[in-house]
């Protein structure tokens, strides 16, 4: 993690780490959000599985017409 002499005031899930992160971040690859508060962001992977379960859900839909 590096010092940010401005960070960015949103929650963050690392995806390598399994960690929530707030202010001080790892390598944006490794990230999911920002979220509005760390609950959520702990919940990071469920809302990503969700919005990719719509998002499939979606493209059948758009397929099918």
């Amino acid at each position: 993690m590096s010092k940010d002499p401005n960070p960015d005031q949103g929650w963050y899930y690392n995806t390598r780490t399994k960690q929530v992160e707030h202010l001080e971040r790892s390598r944006g690859i490794d990230l999911l959000g920002p979220y509005p508060d760390e609950a959520t962001a702990r919940r990071a992977l469920d809302i990503a599985k969700e919005r990719t379960r719509q998002a499939d859900a979606a493209d059948a839909s758009w397929n099918d017409d």
